[in-house]
Formats: C-alpha cells, structure tokens, sequence
C-alpha cells in the first residue's frame, strides 16, 4: 500500500512539472527559443554642417545725441512733436534772445567808435604826432572788441536750439517758461537714429578660444561672406526678418563676466526694433567640414548624466559607446567623440535590447519607408 501511495505521489509530482513547464513555454515560439529582438539603427556619416551659437544681447541706436542748452535764459517755445522724426538743424526750442541782442548791439556800437578812432590813430601815426605804443594799445583794444562781436554772436545764435543729427526725438524734458542754463546736466530732450540698429551681444572667452582651436586644427573653416550674416530672435521668440553682419569683436574682456562685446549691425527701416529690447543673435560660427551627428531619440544617459549609445557590432550583437556630445542641431545632437564613420547606431528597440547580446538590425530607413506604405495603403476589403 505505501508504495502505491509513494507512486501516485510521483505521478502527480511529475504531472505538475510538466504543466508548469508547458505553461512557461506557452509564450515561446515552435522549437522553444525566444525570438532574436529586432532594432532599427542608423549608420553613421560624415558630412558638413553650419554651426550657429546664439547670445544674448540688448538693441542700441548708431547714434545718441542728448540735446542741452549751450546758453541760459527761460525757454520760450518748443518747436517739435515729442516722439517724431527730426532732422539735422531743425529747431527745437528757443530761448529768449533779448539779453543777447542787447549785448551784441552794445558791442557793435562800441566796435564802430573804436574802429573810427584806430584809423584816426593810424594817420596820426603817420605823421609821427602819437607814439607806436599808444598806436599799438588802441589796435589790441579794438582785436579784444572784435573778438567780443564774435562771442555775442554766437551767444544769440545759441538761443535758437538745433537738432545736432537726424533720428527720432523722445518725450521734452522742459516746457515753455523754464529756465535753463548753459551746459545743465538735464537734457533738454534725447535724439535717437535708429537705422540701422545696434544690437551688442556678449559671449564667453572659453567659447572664443574653443573657437580658435578648432579653426586651428582645421575642424571648423569660415567662408567668406556667410559667416557675417547674424540671425536676430526676438523676445517672444519670433524672428527678425532683416539679417545683419557682424561689425567688431570688442578688444577687451569683462573682468566680472570674462566674456567680450560682440557688436552687430542691423537694418531698422521700419523701426520695429527698439533702444533696449532683449535679443538674441544667432552667429554663424563656421562649417565643420567633417561632422557626426546621431538623433537625439538615440542617446540616453546614465546614472552620472554621461550621454551614450547603443550601437551594433560587426558580429551582429548589442555595444555600448559613451559619447561626448558639442550641441543640438534641430533634433540631433553634434557628437564630438565617441563614434566613428560606418557605426551602427540603434534608433529605435532601446528598451528591448542590453549590451552583449545578439539582436536582429534593421536600417532606419526601410522601417520608415515600410511604415509609409503601409500607411499609405488602401484598406482591407470586407469580407461578407
């Protein structure tokens, strides 16, 4: 009896193995193998590309002229409108001129006396009836009174206030009835020309000389006129519609910053740009004649933050590759080192695969085209 019960044992022992391992390979394919993991890859290429940096910056006018008083007095009219255009020598204000035309009036009146007895003094001379000296004193007397003509003159020209440039006149600083007074630190108003518009932007010398290396050892070349053109964004990230060209590099660097004023010219002819808006450039660094990049959907990072990749060896199977990575370009990333012409870089199946083993590898490409087709192609017909 007990070793019929110890045979039943065994068989329902031998019969639950057999379904837990029936259960178990219910998932796996005829023959009992898992199935090789398909991954899609891109191969690796050399090729150009332009690379752009952008920095930030402020728009500034070409020209600034601050408008001041050159004599004093009370201010008796304003002749423009706040916030218009002005040119070159148009009026602005005036001061009253009767002090001044006073002043010169009595100084041309004293110029003729002294005139009249200079030239009675000379024929005297002549005749040896008044000394060179007395002759000589009366001459500088009437080259002082000449020279006070002058100044009394200009005095009363400067009550009519010019603009000194042309350019867009901002809000008055002063009304009719003010006093003002000659070379005051108020300005009376500020002229702007803002066409063409500066616009200064700042970038760091480590990225000037990171620059310059790479020109050196010949991975980065500039090409003549392409490399002056600047694209300009504005604040709400809409772009400018004019290019601009890169004027000069500032010769100095900002000890608190260590970066150097970048200074571009824009054109501005229907004044969208503005004194003081927040910008940014995006300068042409050069074309790196011999550049990888690989998507960005490709590169993952590990616990440390390093970006790497998964790539496909010669022998079919699944290697890991950390990379140093330079910047975006639109949806890849420009890699510095870490890959080489002709890898095979996994794209899509990341999640399915680990290094070291085999995977089934498939181009990119032919998953898209596939993908598209199928897509594209008409649907099944029902059938009844």
């Amino acid at each position: 009896m007990r070793s019929n019960k110890k045979t039943g044992f065994m068989i329902v022992f031998v019969v639950l193995i057999l379904s837990f391992v029936v259960m178990s390979c219910g998932e796996k394919k005829p023959g009992g193998f898992m199935p090789t993991p398909e991954v899609a890859f891109v191969t690796i290429q050399v090729r150009p590309v332009v690379t752009t940096t952008e920095l930030s910056g402020r728009t500034s006018a070409n020209l600034i002229a601050e408008v001041r008083p050159q004599v004093s007095g009370i201010i008796q009219k304003r002749f423009f409108t706040e916030g218009s255009e002005v040119k070159a020598g148009q009026v602005l204000f005036q001061i009253d001129p009767a002090l001044y035309q006073a002043t010169l009036a009595r100084v041309e009146a004293n110029l003729t006396a002294l005139e009249l007895k200079v030239r009675r003094m000379r024929e005297l001379l002549a005749d040896k009836a008044v000394s060179q000296q007395e002759y000589d004193d009366v001459a500088a007397a009437l080259k002082q009174l000449q020279a006070e003509v002058q100044s009394a003159s200009i005095n009363l020209k400067y009550t009519t206030i010019t603009a000194p440039i042309s350019g867009r006149i901002g809000k008055s600083n002063v009304t009719a009835g003010a006093l003002v007074t000659a070379h005051q630190p108020l300005a009376l108003a500020t002229i702007q020309q803002m066409d063409p518009m500066y616009v200064d932007v700042t970038q760091s010398t480590a990225d000037i000389l990171k620059l310059r290396r790479q020109m050196h050892e010949g991975q980065l070349v500039r090409s003549g006129q392409s490399r002056q053109e600047v694209k300009l964004i504005m604040d709400n990230g809409t772009e400018y519609p004019l290019k601009g060209t890169m004027q000069f590099q500032d010769i100095s660097v900002d000890p608190t910053t260590g970066s150097v004023i970048l200074r571009i010219v824009f054109p501005n002819p229907d004044h969208i740009l503005m004194p003081g808006m927040f910008v940014r450039a995006a300068v042409q660094e050069g074309i790196h004649k011999n550049a990888i990049l690989v998507p960005q959907q490709a590169v993952s990072r590990d616990p440390k933050g390093s970006p790497l990749v998964l790539i496909v060896d010669k022998d079919g199977k699944v290697q890991q590759k950390p990379l140093t990575i330079d910047r975006a370009i639109g949806n890849e990333w420009l890699v510095s080192s870490g890959l080489e012409p002709g890898d095979r870089v996994v794209v899509e199946g990341l999640a399915k695969v680990k290094p070291g083993i085999p995977v089934k590898a498939v181009p990119f490409e032919n998953i898209e085209n596939n993908s598209g087709k199928n897509a594209n192609a008409a649907p099944p017909a029902k059938t009844k």
